[in-house]
């Protein structure tokens, strides 16, 4: 296990060194000059410009300069925002709470709603199982953007039950906020994870020891919970790594649709403006957060099935 983990953790360094050097590269493969970017459009005297090209190492060649921009990174310094004019990781710490509340918020729905109707969908066949399987299709098949606009159209301005835009002050505030962004980042990961439950649960029913506990007389109920739900969560588990990566995406599109001073949104307006140290900053974080899910959910899969095990040098 620890062998594992070591690996695990020298792929994820690997892994951000790669991202790193291809997210950084992608500001020299931009057209047009870097300094000009920086400074907006703006027009500039040369000691200005000369003073932009000095503070983000644009003389130097470009291994110097990203050299220097991953040694700032290892140290905590992503740079200044060409936009905002302070340092990238304190705008980044001041939006991440509201993504962070935003993406909670969305997993509580996705797990509790996907989880549920892919149960009732492999329990109840018949017309059940039909009503969840068109459902979740019609779920998956939305785009977060499009389910945006119909909660903001149905509950914020015909029904008036939910605002449209802003964080929200105070807990319940927050919570009464953020509900109808959730529930557009979430309604389509609930239909995924719906139907990888319903084919993950109908799979269990149909094992010999679910039959043979059937015929020995054990509820129904304590068969589901303890021979099919928990057997059925280990491709539930697998693809919480993809409903992250996703959740992750698509937060830059709620969060710009309802108005949410998130990190996504602050992504958004940078790639807009060229705010290249926000967008290399925001890039990093979000693949660290999915290759951090991605081994969490490897870690995770031998608590959940005991069949599973780490064995000498990898997964199974």
């Amino acid at each position: 296990m620890a062998g594992f983990l070591l690996r695990r953790i020298g792929g994820i360094a690997l892994t951000l060194l790669i991202t790193s050097f291809l997210v950084f590269g992608s500001v020299h493969l931009a057209p047009g000059d870097p300094a000009s970017f920086l400074l907006g459009g703006r027009s500039a005297s040369p000691a200005a410009v000369a003073a932009i090209k000095e503070q983000y190492h644009l003389n130097d060649p470009f291994p110097i300069q990203y050299a220097k921009w991953i040694e700032g990174v290892v140290t905590g310094d992503f740079g200044k925002s060409a936009q905002f004019r302070q340092d990238v990781g304190g705008l980044i710490m001041a939006r991440l709470p509201t993504t962070l509340w935003l993406i909670g918020y969305a997993g509580l729905l996705i797990m509790i709603g996907g989880l549920a109707l892919g149960a009732v969908a492999a329990l109840r066949r018949g017309v059940v199982d039909r009503l969840v399987l068109v459902g979740t299709g019609v779920a998956t098949a939305t785009p977060s953007f499009v389910a945006a606009i119909g909660l903001i159209s149905l509950f914020s301005i015909q029904l008036g039950w939910f605002p449209a835009f802003g964080n929200g002050g105070g807990l319940g505030d927050r919570i009464h906020h953020l509900t109808l962004p959730a529930a557009a980042l979430a309604l389509t990961f609930v239909g995924l994870l719906a139907r990888v439950t319903r084919t993950s649960m109908r799979e269990e029913l149909g094992r010999e020891h679910v039959e043979v506990a059937r015929s020995r007389g054990v509820r129904g109920s304590v068969v589901v919970r303890r021979h099919v739900l928990r057997n059925a969560l280990g491709p539930v588990t697998t693809v919480s790594g993809t409903i992250v990566a996703g959740l992750l995406v698509a937060t830059s599109i709620v969060e710009t649709a309802f108005g949410l001073s998130g990190v996504g949104q602050l992504l958004v307006s940078s790639v807009t403006v060229k705010d290249f140290p926000v967008v290399q900053a925001v890039s990093l974080l979000v693949v660290l957060a999915f290759v951090t899910a991605n081994l969490v959910v490897d870690l995770l899969h031998p608590l959940i099935d005991p069949r599973l095990s780490h064995p000498k040098g990898g997964t199974v």
